[in-house]
Formats: C-alpha cells, sequence, structure tokens
C-alpha cells in the first residue's frame, strides 16, 4: 500500500490534498470535534497533511503522522508549522495515554477486514480513557471489497466497524451517512475510549 501511494503521491496531492476538496459536511464535523478535544490529537495517515494544517491554524495541538514519506515531505513544506512524522498505525509517534483524540480519515479502508480490530485496539493504546477517536470510511451495505483508484479497499457497514470499535473497547457516541451524484457513500464514526481500558495501554 506505502508504495502504491508513493507512486501516485503528486496526483492525489494535487486533486485532493487541499481543504478545499474537502465535503463541508466533513470539515464541520472533523472542525467542531477537534476544537472539543483541544488536543493533543493526533492526525493518523494524515496524507498530503491538510486536516492537520487546518486544525493547528485554529490553535489546536495536533500533529500528523502517515506512511508515505512523499506525503510527508510536501506536509512539511505546505505546513511547515506543523510537526509530521513518518509512520504507519501500527506505531504511531506517541506513549500509551498521551493523546486526547486520533483523526483516522480513510486511513483503515485498506485494512482486511480481520486487521481493522487490530489497529483499533494499537490506537487505543495511545489516547487517554476518555479520548475519541475520529473515522472517516467507505459506507456500504456489507463489508466487501472493491477496487480503490490506488490499491484495493473495503466499505463497512456503519453497524459493523461500530461493533469492531466496541470490541476495541470504545464507545460509539455519533455515527454519520452521506450520499450524492457521482460519490461513493461515506461514513463517519466518532467513539470515546471507555474508562475501563484504563491500565490496559502498556
Amino acid at each position: 500500500m506505502k508504495d502504491a501511494y508513493a507512486l501516485r503521491a503528486p496526483e492525489y496531492i494535487d486533486r485532493l490534498g487541499s481543504i478545499a476538496a474537502v465535503h463541508p459536511a466533513d470539515l464541520e464535523l472533523v472542525t467542531r470535534w477537534a476544537a472539543r478535544l483541544g488536543g493533543p490529537l493526533i492526525d493518523a495517515g494524515c496524507g498530503p497533511g491538510h486536516w492537520t494544517g487546518h486544525l493547528a491554524a485554529r490553535g489546536i495541538d495536533v500533529r500528523g503522522v502517515d506512511q508515505v514519506p512523499e506525503f510527508v515531505s510536501h506536509a512539511r513544506c505546505a505546513y511547515p508549522g506543523c510537526r509530521f512524522d513518518v509512520g504507519g498505525l501500527d506505531a504511531l509517534p506517541a506513549s500509551p495515554g498521551e493523546v486526547a483524540g486520533i483523526l483516522a480519515w480513510y486511513s483503515l479502508i485498506h485494512h482486511e477486514p480481520r486487521a481493522v480490530r487490530p489497529a483499533l485496539e494499537r490506537m487505543a493504546r495511545v489516547l487517554r480513557p476518555g479520548g475519541e477517536l475520529l473515522l472517516g470510511f467507505f459506507h456500504g451495505p456489507q463489508v466487501e471489497r472493491f477496487d480503490h483508484a490506488v490499491t484495493a479497499a473495503y466499505r463497512w457497514p456503519v453497524e459493523a466497524l461500530a461493533e469492531e470499535l466496541r470490541m476495541a473497547d470504545f464507545d460509539v457516541i455519533e455515527t454519520y451517512t452521506r450520499t450524492g451524484p457521482g460519490a461513493r457513500p461515506h461514513g463517519a464514526i466518532v467513539a470515546r475510549l471507555m474508562s475501563a481500558h484504563a491500565g490496559r495501554a502498556e
């Protein structure tokens, strides 16, 4: 996956690497969520860095992480006041219980279904109890693989992904879906790490 995105990084940056390319409803949701938490936040799978730059410009303590060095290099140039690290969801650069929130906007779409819960559990380790995760994903009536423009991806019903979150010690607090002409159906979930997760981060 990393190599596939690296090959198409310039095209991806040109088409999607700007907050101007974001749907207004998504912009409102992510901005409101981040402002409520205040930080520290991780933009996990930050791509070209536009979400990190947008939130940092609003005074939010946020850093971007992506496994594609080409994206991180672009982000560091485009948003010089922000912190960006090369890294994957498997090893986010944070200590256990360090962060208040993780934005994973279309960051799990290429994970095989069996790999989603372990990824959620790894993200839970760096969240403080009561911290929140905001997921953006392709929505569909069933979990199914499809041919994404870069590499194979998966659609998820909201309830199926919500169950994965519950099994990873999250409470689902908000869900959203959206459809529109010429666009794949979109879903978003806000989930809060259960207080009972305290002590499991090691």
